[in-house]
This record gives structure tokens, C-alpha cells and sequence, in this order.
């Protein structure tokens, strides 16, 4: 029951993120599967990476599952990329009954492309790889597993309120949205409206995102928005520093102020790790 929530709460998510680039789609869903038929591929992955609850994106041909088209398609993806000068290997897993084992496949595919290329095969550090996925009568070749942004589908692991006031604020909220909460913003400096917009943006995530003066009562906007949000937690960007005392005593006073729980991912973090992933997801400082 909870991975078919996951599932149906990741599926919408990619299908706002679709519409919002009028990215035309049609979805189909299986164990542990989510195909997504689109002539717009370059476009698809740039979204898809960016989808919380993705492990890894693959553009793949699909066929039927007989050793004759599976064999077909191979020979379209290889003939150009394989010479007498290159390696390869035959990655095949397969999910379903047939008459045939994954090995049996790898060497009839792998013969086949050996007589069209003349290319060599090398199990251990091939030149290039070909994955064959089979499920039950369909076949599914591809060359690539593109890394995804991984972590739980956004939004299915409640709300959390993350309170921004430095571009290390909103790269910690990123961590939460990455466990699956849904991230309710609280800006404290006006300053970074447009980051944060834009970095909402990129991300695909639509949440509420309002403005408070730091200082003008500050604890008492949070315990409200707490209270009216149903958060179970509080997430901030505090990192150890020079004036780590002044940051003690902040998160001190915070926690003395709120009866939910307070999150500093970033806290043990130094400042070139916090640089890398600022590169990494994109958020432009």
C-alpha cells in the first residue's frame, strides 16, 4: 500500500513537472518501472532529473521480447558505435517466464553484433555497454543510466517549515524535500525572494513561500505557521563558523521557542562540500 501511494504521488509529480514544460507524455507504470512515451527525449531527462523519487532515467527502444527483434534493434543501436577497434558487453535482466535465460540472450545478441561490427567483447571494462531489460513480452534496449536526484517522492513524508535567511537555508531545505517532506518557506530576507523562486522553479516544486521581517517577531510568525501548516519540523541552514557561539545560541533559542523538532543537515558540513552541491543542484548563490 505505501509504495503504491509512493508510486501515484511520484507519477503526478512528473506529470505537473511535463505540463508545466508542455511536454507532451503518455505514462504506463509497472513494479518498480515507470515508462514515459515522448518524442521530446532531451527535454523529458532535463525534467526527470529533477524529480525527487528517481533513481536513474534511461531513453530505451522498446521491442518484443524474441531473440529476433530484441537482436533487430541491437544491431540498429551498434552498427555505428562498434568497430574491430572496440569492446562491448550485454547487460541482461529479465522479469517473467520465457524458454530462454538472460545468458542465452546475452550470447545470441552479443554473436549477432560481433557479425555486424567485428567488435570485440569485454565483460570487465568494455568501450560501450548495452542494457536489455526483459519484461514479460517486451524487451527494452538502452546505452545510458543517467543519474536521477533519487531520495522519496516530494511530498510524502509531511510538512516541514524551513525558515530562510541564507543561501545554506535553502540548499538544507533541499535535503528535506529529498527525503520527501513537503517544505513550507519562510523568508526572513527579502533579498533572496527571487534564489528562492527560481530555485523552487528548477526543482518543480510548488509550496507556500511568505515573507518575514527577521526580528519582527520572528518566533511568533514560525509557532503560527507551525500550528497552521501541521509541520513536524523546522529545517535551517546553520553551519559551524567563526561565530559558531552566536550559532549556538540561536538554535538554542529556537528550540527553547519550538515543541517540534529543529534540523540543521548542513551543520557538520565545510564550506567547499556546501560549495560542491550548490554546483551540483544548481542553485545559483
Amino acid at each position: 500500500e505505501t509504495r503504491k501511494r509512493f508510486e501515484s504521488v511520484l507519477i503526478n509529480n512528473i506529470k505537473n513537472a511535463f505540463n508545466s514544460k508542455n511536454i507532451s507524455n503518455k505514462f504506463r507504470n509497472e513494479w518498480g518501472r515507470i515508462y514515459i512515451y515522448t518524442t521530446e527525449i532531451k527535454e523529458s531527462i532535463n525534467v526527470l532529473k529533477k524529480i525527487f523519487g528517481i533513481t536513474s532515467v534511461s531513453p530505451a527502444t522498446q521491442t518484443k521480447s524474441d531473440f529476433s527483434s530484441i537482436s533487430r534493434i541491437a544491431r540498429d543501436i551498434t552498427e555505428e558505435k562498434l568497430n574491430n577497434r572496440t569492446s562491448f558487453a550485454i547487460r541482461v535482466t529479465r522479469t517473467g517466464k520465457h524458454d530462454f535465460s538472460s545468458q542465452d540472450v546475452a550470447i545470441h545478441v552479443g554473436n549477432e553484433i560481433v557479425k555486424t561490427t567485428k567488435a570485440n567483447v569485454d565483460l570487465t571494462k568494455p568501450d560501450f555497454e548495452l542494457f536489455i531489460e526483459i519484461r514479460n513480452e517486451n524487451a527494452f534496449l538502452f546505452t545510458e543510466k543517467i543519474q536521477g536526484a533519487s531520495g522519496m517522492p516530494y511530498g510524502t513524508q509531511g510538512n516541514v517549515l524551513a525558515i530562510i535567511d541564507s543561501n545554506e537555508s535553502i540548499l538544507a531545505s533541499w535535503y528535506l524535500m529529498r527525503r520527501g517532506c513537503k517544505v513550507i518557506y519562510l523568508n526572513t530576507k527579502e533579498s533572496f525572494e527571487y534564489t528562492l523562486i527560481s530555485f523552487l522553479d528548477d526543482w518543480f516544486v510548488k509550496t507556500d513561500v511568505s515573507f518575514v521581517k527577521a526580528g519582527n517577531n520572528l518566533l511568533e510568525h514560525i509557532n503560527k505557521t507551525v500550528s497552521e501548516k501541521k509541520c513536524k519540523a523546522i529545517v535551517t541552514g546553520h553551519i559551524i563558523k567563526d561565530d559558531s557561539q552566536k550559532i549556538l545560541t540561536d538554535i538554542i533559542l529556537l528550540k527553547n521557542h519550538i515543541n517540534i523538532p529543529v534540523l540543521q543537515p548542513l551543520i557538520a558540513m565545510q564550506e567547499e562540500q556546501i560549495n560542491k552541491k550548490y554546483r551540483e543542484i544548481g542553485l545559483k548563490i
